[in-house]
């Protein structure tokens, strides 16, 4: 069974340790700046009572930007019902927009977050080397052996079409 729940202090350890696991260290980079979600809410995935997902998100106006989101099961629907709790936060924040950017190898996310609904907004050309200059332990290439070069600013709006 999938359930999601909010970041608690008790899983701040493991949700420390997965982000060090997955972007190398706290900090991620986007467009040439650096984000620590260390301190951000948060929403905890759990399949079958083992934890499975984690997404960080922070609101800022009237947008929400999804800072980190990790699935550790894929194709199993925790990527979706980690979104799915974002947007309920953002929506309850009164936000107008849910917005992510990702890179141009993390082709399986583009995937997921299209098939979620979300919108391509923006491409940055060339925005990883903005980002390897605040953090130059972005790898030159992602897990799936694509040069990883370009970001995409995805959306999705909250206050209709």
């Amino acid at each position: 069974m999938l359930e999601v729940w909010p970041l608690l202090e008790a899983d701040v350890p493991w949700a420390v340790e997965l982000q060090r696991d997955s972007w190398g260290d706290m900090a991620v980079a986007r467009r040439g700046e650096l984000v620590d979600p260390s301190g951000l809410p948060g929403f905890v995935a759990f399949l079958d009572g083992e934890r499975a997902g984690l997404a960080t998100y922070a609101v800022r106006g009237d947008s929400c930007e999804v800072v980190t989101i990790r699935s550790l099961q894929e194709g199993c629907g925790v990527g979706r019902a980690l979104l799915d709790a974002v947007r309920a936060a953002a929506a309850e924040s009164g936000c107008r927009r849910l917005w992510l950017i990702t890179t141009n190898d993390n082709t399986r996310a583009l995937d997921v977050y299209q098939r979620w609904g979300m919108e391509i907004v923006a491409f940055y050309h060339d925005a990883v080397a903005l980002s390897r200059q605040v953090k130059p332990s972005i790898p030159e290439r992602g897990r799936s052996g694509i040069p990883m070069e370009h970001e995409f600013e995805l959306e999705l709006r909250l206050d209709g079409p």
